[in-house]
C-alpha cells in the first residue's frame, strides 16, 4: 500500500500543508511539530514524490549535470565533487551522459527540462544552440565548461589550456626533446580542439616545428592506435603529448607492445590528472585540470545564478604534475644533468616566450 502525504498528516495530527512545509523546509512550524512530522514520516516510510512536487511548483531543488563520456575518469571526479557541493547547498543532483552522440545530447537536455531543474552544468561543448536557448529561455541557470560567455542566466568555467600545454612542452624541451608528437581528439569539439591549437602555438613560439599531430578519439583505443602509429614513424618522435590521460595510457601501452620503453625511449605526457596518472606504470606526467575544483565551482556557479541572474566567468589555472613517464631525450646528454622533481612543477616565468604565447592564445 502506498503511503501518501495525507496519511502522514492524519497520523501527525496536522494538515497536509504543514507536512509539506516540514519536508520542504518552507513556512513556519514549531520545533515540536517538525519533530512529530519527521517521526511519523520515518515510521510510515513515506517518500515524497519529488517529480510531482516539481511539476506543481514549476521548479525544484535539483541541479543537473551533462557530461560527454562517463567512462573518462575525469568526469566521475567532476561529478562527485559537484554532487557533494550541491548537497551541501541543499540540492539533489541528476546526471546525463551524451557519449558524444547528438541524439543522447538532445535527450539529456530534454530530461533536464522534464525534471524542471533549477540549473544545469553542461560539461560538454557539443550542446546545440537551440537546446541551450530553450534552457535559458525557461530561466534555468546554466554553467558551461570551457565554452560560451557569461551572460544573464549563464556562467562559464574556463580552463587555461595554453598555460597547461606550455608547461608540458617546456618540460619536454628541458629534457632535450624537439620532435614532440601530439595525439589529438575530435576536432569538432571546441574545448578539445583548443588543446591542439595551444600545442601548435607553443611549439612555434619555442622555435620548434609542430607535429606530427596524430588523430585520436579521447579514449584508450584511440591512444592505442595512435601509439602504434607513432612507434613506427621514421624519424620517430622522442616525446608525445596526449590530449587526455586515457589517450596517454593507450599510447604507453602501444609503445610497450612495440618494444619501446617509457621514458627511456619515448616520453609521454597526459592531460587531466585522473587516477589513471598515478595507477599507470610508469606514473604519468600530466597536466592537472583539478576536476574536484571544477565540480565544486560548477555547483557554486549554479547556486549563485539561482539567486542572481547575472552570470560570471570562473578561471581555472592548470599545473603540470611530473611523474615517471618523462625523461631525457634518448642518446642525448642535454637535459639529463638535472633530475626532475616529482610532484608539482614550478611555475613558468613570464618571459618573452610566454608573452608570445599569450599573443597567440586561441579563441575558445
Amino acid at each position: 500500500m502506498t503511503v501518501t502525504i495525507r496519511d502522514v498528516a492524519r497520523e501527525a495530527g496536522t494538515s497536509t500543508a504543514t507536512v509539506s512545509h516540514v519536508l520542504n523546509s518552507t513556512g513556519r512550524t514549531t520545533a515540536e511539530t517538525r519533530r512529530r512530522v519527521l517521526a511519523v514520516t520515518k515510521r510510515l516510510k513515506y517518500y515524497p514524490n519529488l517529480h510531482a512536487r516539481n511539476l506543481a511548483l514549476g521548479s525544484s531543488r535539483t541541479l543537473g549535470m551533462i557530461v560527454s563520456d562517463i567512462e573518462n575518469p575525469f568526469f566521475p571526479a567532476v561529478i562527485r565533487a559537484f554532487e557533494i557541493r550541491a548537497r551541501q547547498r541543499g540540492y539533489e543532483v541528476i546526471v546525463s551522459n551524451t557519449n558524444y552522440e547528438p541524439s543522447l545530447m538532445k535527450r539529456a537536455a530534454e530530461r533536464m527540462l522534464e525534471q524542471k531543474v533549477r540549473g544545469v552544468a553542461i560539461m560538454t561543448s557539443e550542446m546545440s544552440a537551440n537546446l541551450v536557448e530553450e534552457l535559458i529561455g525557461r530561466k534555468i541557470a546554466v554553467a558551461f565548461f570551457d565554452v560560451g560567455v557569461a551572460q544573464e542566466h549563464v556562467s562559464t568555467v574556463k580552463m587555461d589550456y595554453l598555460s597547461g600545454v606550455r608547461q608540458a612542452v617546456e618540460h619536454l624541451c628541458h629534457f632535450g626533446h624537439c620532435r614532440i608528437a601530439f595525439v589529438a581528439g575530435r576536432s569538432a569539439f571546441r574545448n578539445i580542439k583548443a588543446r591542439q591549437v595551444a600545442y601548435v602555438d607553443c611549439m612555434r613560439a619555442l622555435g620548434l616545428e609542430p607535429g606530427p599531430i596524430v588523430p585520436g578519439n579521447q579514449r584508450f583505443d584511440g591512444g592505442l592506435a595512435a601509439g602504434h602509429t607513432i612507434a613506427r614513424m621514421k624519424p620517430r618522435p622522442t616525446a608525445v603529448i596526449a590530449m587526455n590521460d586515457l589517450t596517454a595510457v593507450g599510447v604507453i601501452k602501444a609503445l610497450h607492445r612495440e618494444g619501446l620503453r617509457v621514458p627511456q625511449d619515448a616520453s609521454v605526457v597526459g592531460f587531466d590528472r585522473t587516477l589513471l596518472a598515478e595507477c599507470c606504470i610508469p606514473s604519468l606526467t600530466t597536466v592537472d585540470m583539478h576536476p574536484d575544483l571544477v565540480g565544486r565551482t560548477a555547483a557554486d556557479a549554479l547556486h549563485d545564478l539561482c539567486h542572481s541572474e547575472k552570470g560570471k566567468q570562473y578561471f581555472m589555472p592548470l599545473q603540470l604534475v611530473i611523474g615517471e613517464s618523462t625523461g631525457p631525450v634518448p642518446n642525448s646528454v642535454e637535459g639529463s644533468r638535472q633530475e626532475p622533481v616529482r610532484g608539482k612543477a614550478p611555475g613558468v616565468s613570464e618571459d618573452s616566450v610566454s608573452t608570445s604565447l599569450r599573443a597567440h592564445e586561441p579563441n575558445q
